[in-house]
């Protein structure tokens, strides 16, 4: 008798205790799943692995790993014509592009950014910088130091002839021509902001001008360009697959 009272008074002690400890296990569980959505979605790519591991389709340039300091990235060739890195199996929608760049005050000879939508490397939406107009004296080169284009129906020249002054602007503050410089795009479709250098001023904001909402992503250089790129991290609102 006295070991059926025992037997039964442990079980009526061990319910309680089994309950207390499986709601705080279910309390832990929805914890570590919550502090988890904060960062869902966001990606950072280590440019120099992928580049030392083939998971960038590289055309029309040839690109190298870079290492320098706090920067693990890649680094372009210079040649004739656009050139671009895409990120291999990856495709963008709406997010944050963040990453570091560097070109050179060489005058038309740095033309560094970020590819976008792009279904090949004819076609495709790029933001890109010119360095070399960051700090020149002269004004009107001055506030082409940010372009947006969309290609192959907006280049640069048909936006410069029919829009001019609305889809490159002045980057205020200027970084040095040949130093890096800290990018963060904030696409939203059709809405385009671009931000150098943790300014809270956004240096450009467009509208895109095509009804592509997703595609390819990737590093971008242009005619006769070469230049770094270090640090990509994305935070996909939708999907980066």
């Amino acid at each position: 008798m006295m070991s059926n009272y025992l037997n039964q008074t442990n079980r009526n002690i061990m319910k309680p205790m089994n309950l207390k400890h499986l709601f705080l296990t279910i309390i832990l569980v929805l914890l570590t799943s919550l502090s988890g959505m904060g960062q869902e979605g966001v990606i950072k790519y280590d440019l120099y692995n992928l580049s030392e591991n083939s998971k960038l389709e590289v055309i029309n340039r040839k690109v190298s790993s870079l290492l320098e300091k706090d920067k693990r990235g890649i680094s372009f060739s210079k040649k004739e014509n656009d050139g671009v890195a895409w990120l291999k199996d990856q495709e963008f929608s709406n997010g944050v592009i963040e990453l570091d760049i560097r070109g050179k005050d060489n005058y038309q000879q740095s033309f560094v950014g970020i590819a976008f939508h792009g279904l090949d490397s004819n076609t495709l939406d790029a933001i890109y910088f010119r360095p070399f107009n960051f700090q020149s004296t002269d004004s009107v080169r001055r506030i082409h130091a940010v372009q947006y284009i969309s290609q192959p129906d907006y280049p640069w020249q048909v936006l410069r002839e029919k829009f001019s002054g609305k889809y490159e602007k002045a980057v205020i503050p200027a970084p040095g021509g040949n130093d890096w410089f800290h990018a963060k795009i904030v696409i939203k479709y059709p809405h385009v902001t671009v931000y150098v250098n943790g300014n809270k001023e956004p240096s450009l904001n467009v509208d895109q001008l095509n009804k592509r909402t997703s595609g390819k992503i990737g590093l971008w250089v242009g005619n006769n360009s070469d230049g770094d790129f270090a640090n990509l991290q994305i935070t996909a609102e939708n999907q980066v697959k």
